[in-house]
């Protein structure tokens, strides 16, 4: 291992670090720093000398220490120096209270005996100012508005030696600014302010108050505009300077005054005949008045005056339109409300009524002077119908028919109302639509259609339209029957009502569906002895069917989508009756009948064979009923034969048959017309 180093010396300049310097030893690649408090230590591996060991506490006394290091290992500790850390910086909070000071204030330092803090202009204008102190905190005073000051703090301890130094760079409050000036517009009622900028301000804000109101604009630049002030007030304006330092103190306030308000509560009335008396509410801080009256043929007049009405000379069968303005030192008031005073205008001429529609009629008049409105009055039935307008027609809608009105036209001037004395025309509105109640069937093809009749004097006149065609009827009454409607046809059924004063619109119009058409061909076969097959011609409007085979021994049933279907449980040797119903798909029926259907004679049973002889055979067989007579078929590959007995006998005898072959016999009923019966 290599030798022991020796330190020369060690010293702090940090809080958290003390820096060593020792005599290079022959052989060592490397040094280790030790700084031991207590039973804590740092160890720092360093190249050479000078050596720094960092993450120390501040104001602590450390046992410093350095050995030499090589391949060989470590040497023994150098004899130890005591050196102590410096004390920590002080953390600065400083503010700006007013424009020409900065206040700094900071926490206890650990070990700090007192405080160094200087302050400087970051520009490096002016010259140094450095206080001194054990307090933790100090006011610099005296100092220039609006001006960015750098700050360096530190600590010292009981032997003088300074620690850590903390730099903060502050700005001083702005001055407030100078030469404040309001200039108003008054079209908009706004104020354009404007000021001398002032040292160090980022921004201002300009204050427009007025009693409680208080308005503001924001703006770095050194004019700003405030809006929506109101009329007839006196506003006292303030700018205020800002920065990130704080504010300055506002302005001294500056006056201003708006125009004054528009005039209100306008009244105008004919005292006497040929005369207007216009009259108006005081206007606060409104010095005198003008009133503008203009008639509706160009003609204007004004007066002016600082009592708050005015007289005017009038005719008859004008419009005259009267506004009033207020002044003073700011200028003219904005527009108020312009009102119009028409003299009592004359009844229309030219009066026509011409019905457009079953509740609609169109009125048309000639224009009288002085009449700047027209109201239509339609009086009839439980109420009254109106139409204002300016034009010299109008359209009374929504009319209860078959309703007789009375219609006047009134010309109209809203200042001075209507004339009276109109005369009215009377006319007569077409008839109500009718209202279906109820559609009936009456038979096969006739339908019975009903319905409320609610005018008087007017025939009704019902249309049945579909693919098949129209089909109509008409009535004075409250019914009417539609008839030879074809079967399996769908119809939209309305009704109309016509009178001398027109016809009405037409009603609702309801469904109706006639019942299916029954097929015109049926046709029943005997498949087997208990099995007959319907079938049958399609029935138009029909989805589905029902047929029936019935007699005093039973019923046998189908119901199919089909037009043919094999009906069981039939009776031999019996006659039925045929029936088919036609079912449309929203369950109309139509009933049909056909010709009876007679089923074929019993089958006989107990069919026995006896040898006569070498080619004879008797067949016996057990008969059904007495009455039937029978055949007996006896069919082989050398041939067929057959026989029929005497009637009443249930046998009889085949003779002469080729020997040696196997025969199949059957017997079965003699029928008296038609194919043989095949399934005995």
């Amino acid at each position: 291992a290599p030798d022991i180093p020796v330190i020369d010396q060690a010293y702090s300049k940090l809080s958290n670090s003390i820096t060593v310097e020792w005599r290079a030893v022959p052989g060592a690649t490397n040094y280790m720093l030790t700084a031991q408090d207590g039973d804590s230590f740092v160890e720092t591996i360093v190249k050479n000398s000078p050596g720094t060991v960092t993450g120390l506490k501040p104001g602590t006394l450390y046992r410093i220490t350095v050995r030499s290091i090589n391949s060989g290992g470590k040497s023994q500790p150098s004899p130890f120096r005591k050196v102590k850390t410096v004390l920590a910086a002080p953390i600065l909070s400083v503010r700006s209270p007013s424009c020409d000071s900065i206040a700094v204030s900071w926490k206890a330092v650990h070990m700090a005996a007192g405080f160094s803090v200087s302050l400087v202009r970051s520009d490096g204008l002016g010259r140094m100012l450095k206080q001194n102190t054990t307090n933790t905190s100090l006011i610099f005073t005296n100092l220039d508005p609006g001006t960015l000051y750098t700050i360096k703090a530190y600590a010292w301890n009981a032997n003088g030696m300074p620690g850590d130094d903390f730099t903060y760079n502050q700005r001083t409050s702005p001055n407030a600014p100078e030469d404040v000036k309001v200039a108003l517009n008054s079209d908009a009622l706004r104020a354009v302010i404007s000021w001398m900028p002032t040292e160090g301000a980022l921004t201002y804000s300009a204050t427009v108050s007025s009693g409680l109101l208080k308005l503001r604009c924001n703006t770095s630049s050194a004019s700003c505009m405030v809006p929506s002030l109101q009329c007839s007030s006196e506003y006292y304006v303030s700018v205020t300077a800002y920065n990130d330092a704080g504010s300055s103190e506002p302005t001294d306030a500056v006056s201003l005054t708006t125009i004054p308000c528009a005039p209100v509560n306008i009244s105008i009335e004919e005292d006497e005949p040929s005369h207007l008396l216009v009259s108006w509410s005081s206007v606060n801080l409104g010095h005198y008045y003008v009133v503008f009256v203009k008639s509706d043929d160009g003609l204007e007049v004004h007066c002016n005056t600082s009592y708050t009405q005015c007289h005017f000379q009038s005719d008859c069968g004008f419009t005259y339109f009267i506004s009033v303005f207020a002044y003073n030192k700011a200028g003219q008031s904005p527009s108020g409300d312009v009102l119009n005073y028409t003299t009592a205008p004359c009844c229309p001429s030219d009066f026509r009524a011409v019905f457009i529609s079953s509740d609609t009629v169109r009125v048309t008049w000639a224009p009288v002077r002085g009449a700047d409105l027209y109201e239509t009055r339609a009086a009839g039935g439980s109420g009254v119908v109106l139409c204002r307008d300016t034009a010299t027609a109008c359209i009374l809608s929504a009319l209860l028919c078959s309703t007789p009105y009375n219609i006047t036209v009134y010309s109209f001037s809203e200042a001075r109302g209507s004339n009276t004395s109109c005369a009215p025309q009377y006319v007569a509105t077409a008839p109500c639509s009718p209202e279906i109640k109820n559609i009936s069937k009456e038979g096969l093809s006739v339908i019975s259609v009903q319905w409320q009749p609610n005018n008087e004097e007017a025939t009704y006149i019902v249309t049945a339209r579909g693919e098949a065609g129209l089909w109509h009827c008409t009535s004075t009454r409250n019914s009417c029957t539609l008839m030879d409607l074809p079967c399996g046809s769908a119809f939209s059924v309305s009704a109309i009502a016509r009178s001398p004063a027109g016809q009405s619109l037409p009603s609702y119009s309801i469904p109706l569906e006639t019942a299916p058409c029954c097929p015109n061909d049926l046709i029943l076969t005997q498949v087997t002895q208990s099995v007959t097959n319907i079938s049958w011609s399609v029935g138009r409007g029909a989805q589905t069917y029902v047929t029936t085979l019935e007699s005093p021994k039973g019923q046998a049933k189908c119901h199919t989508l089909q037009t043919f279907c094999l009906v069981g449980c039939i009776t031999c040797g019996t006659n039925y009756t045929v029936s088919l119903r036609a079912i449309s798909e929203t369950g109309l029926t139509s009933s049909c009948t056909y010709q009876g259907y007679s089923s074929s004679a019993c089958c006989p049973s107990g069919v026995k064979l006896y040898r006569l002889s070498n080619n004879g055979i008797r067949v016996f067989w057990r008969a059904s009923d007495e009455k039937i007579n029978y055949n007996a078929d006896l069919c082989g590959s050398k041939g067929n034969f057959s026989c029929t007995p005497s009637s009443g006998l249930s046998h009889c005898d085949i003779t002469k048959i080729p020997c040696g072959d196997v025969y199949t016999v059957v017997v079965a009923p003699v029928t008296d017309k038609g194919p043989k019966l095949t399934f005995c």
